[in-house]
């Protein structure tokens, strides 16, 4: 919806400085990408900020579990450590 508005107002503008409608065209497809870019880019960020924090509380919570309980040698991991296990390059360096 923002990029739309960006695209309305720089048609507008353009139109107000004398701009032709191949130059008005185009600097509105610009507004529009920059805008549609930067709400992207925040909605993104916004996304990651709130999985960092959901696995943040994961891990501690398991790490309060896992405090309670004998460890038996192992070392015990979160389930977002599991969750990545396949990705992970093994001792050899070769992929998972």
């Amino acid at each position: 919806m923002a990029g739309i508005a960006a695209m309305v107002l720089t048609g507008i503008l353009g139109t107000a400085m004398g701009l032709n409608n191949t130059g008005t065209f185009m600097s509105s497809c610009v507004a529009f990408v920059a805008v549609a870019m930067w709400a992207d880019t925040q909605i993104s960020r916004r996304r990651h900020k709130a999985a960092r924090e959901t696995a943040r509380a994961a891990a501690g919570e398991t790490a309060r579990k896992a405090g309670g309980e004998e460890a038996g040698g192992a070392a015990r991991r979160s389930g977002a450590d599991l969750s990545l296990d396949a990705d992970r390059p093994k001792p050899d360096g070769h992929g998972g």
